[in-house]
């Protein structure tokens, strides 16, 4: 295949002497709408009498379980925003390179785009196939981007891009066989959400719910082993290493002129997922500043703590494979005495639901809660006398979180399959 053509490299068998894609600017074939700047409307966490305003998180993890937000429909009929609106179907763009840029069909109920977002649309019902073609097209441009805080896109970067498509019987043929795989996909996300909606049921039952101090459901094997008894999260902390319950720095004691290329790896708050460690959005410093921050420094096996949301509180275990490490300052390390207590059972109860809305309730502020060090700390947990019983626990969800691992890095290897499919299916641009 010539380079200079517009043909892939693979194709489908019924259109391989259909010859060359055509070729349109991105302008021509659809509409762009920017966001709205609803950043300073007092949002709702309430879905009754309101519509989703989704922001460029929503984009870029629209199944996570981070709290969404919403404008009244009060609010609404103040405002001529009809343009704004999406639905299921429509396809969306986040713009900010800091957030991680992201392009995909929006499958979640309708809402309005916040700035620094993007909706896509066909011009003509007609080509509505063609929206499946513009995701290579899309990624092409974020690469030659690249992703930082001050890279972004706008609508005019993207309007003069050069479009490639085929004939509507291949386009449709594409749209068909794109929307087979993102099914694939989508049911992979629903089996792990059962998954996870599982685990948030277990964890109720096996953890005693506000006022109670035995859970529903107990092992055979500790029922006569009474109540559970009353610790602090401090209490928890082994007092034998140092700096074992320790916030981040200050931010100006570790700032953007502190990166480097390579180094220790710095953990910031978007690395603290709600039980499990995103290992996106990679910084690093050296070890000079890695030795000048030592008493915030976090480890391999250590449990890390969001000091702010959504949702605050949530905490993970330090990857085996990041050894040393530097926390940025939304950070709290813990280091359980295992000697007393089982490190994955701690873990797991601080990401349970009472302790959850424990730290909600003390937490400050309004949009974004934050908790301080000094109040986490005094934070209250119910566990078992017995550290077996911890431990029995802790296996059993333990168990369950690894089949849940297993089911995400399918679902990641399935993107990276279509990712590799997508390349070879659409033909490339040679820019001059």
């Amino acid at each position: 295949m010539s380079k200079n053509k517009l043909i892939p490299e693979l194709r489908f068998p019924e259109f391989q002497n259909q010859g060359e894609w055509e070729k349109d600017s991105i302008d021509n074939q659809f509409d762009l709408q920017d966001g709205y700047p609803f950043s300073s409307f007092d949002f709702t966490k309430d879905t009754k009498d309101s519509k989703q305003v989704i922001r460029i998180t929503d984009i870029n993890n629209q199944n996570s379980n981070e709290e969404k937000v919403y404008l009244p429909n009060s609010k609404i009929k103040d405002l001529e925003i009809s343009k704004y609106e999406v639905h299921s179907g429509d396809l969306l763009l986040s713009l900010t390179g800091a957030a991680g840029f992201n392009f995909f069909i929006w499958n979640t109920y309708s809402g309005f785009i916040n700035q620094r977002t993007m909706k896509i649309s066909p011009k003509k019902q007609d080509n509505e196939a063609l929206k499946f073609l513009l995701e290579p097209l899309i990624h092409s441009k974020i690469n030659s981007i690249g992703t930082g805080q001050n890279n972004n896109l706008s609508k005019d970067a993207l309007k003069e891009i050069e479009f490639p498509y085929p004939k509507p019987k291949e386009q449709r043929k594409l749209s068909s066989f794109i929307t087979n795989f993102n099914d694939l996909i989508a049911a992979h996300s629903q089996k792990l959400d059962l998954l996870q909606d599982h685990k948030k049921g277990l964890m109720q039952n096996l953890f005693p719910q506000e006022g109670e101090k035995v859970p529903k459901v107990r092992f055979k094997e500790f029922e006569k082993d009474g109540e559970w008894v009353e610790r602090t999260l401090i209490d928890t902390a082994n007092k034998k290493i140092k700096w074992s319950f320790t916030g981040g720095p200050f931010g100006s004691n570790l700032m953007a002129s502190d990166y480097s290329a390579n180094g220790f790896r710095i953990i910031q708050l978007q690395n603290i997922g709600d039980g499990v460690f995103n290992d996106d959005n990679k910084i690093y410093a050296s070890m000079v500043k890695a030795d000048e921050l030592l008493s915030c420094n976090i480890y391999a096996g250590d449990i890390i703590i969001s000091k702010m949301g959504d949702p605050v509180g949530r905490a993970c275990i330090i990857p085996d494979n990041l050894h040393r490490c530097i926390m940025a300052s939304d950070g709290i390390r813990l280091v359980v005495d295992e000697t007393k207590y089982s490190k994955y059972f701690i873990y797991s109860l601080i990401n349970s639901k009472r302790i959850r809305e424990a730290i909600e309730k003390r937490a400050t502020g309004s949009t974004r809660k934050r908790i301080g060090l000094d109040t986490l700390r005094e934070i209250e947990l119910i566990v078992p006398k017995s550290q077996q019983e911890q431990q029995k626990i802790a296996s059993c969800l333990s168990s369950l979180d690894s089949l849940i691992t297993a089911q995400a890095e399918k679902i990641e290897q399935l993107k990276l399959h279509k990712k590799g499919l997508m390349q070879g299916l659409f033909p490339k641009i040679i820019e001059n």
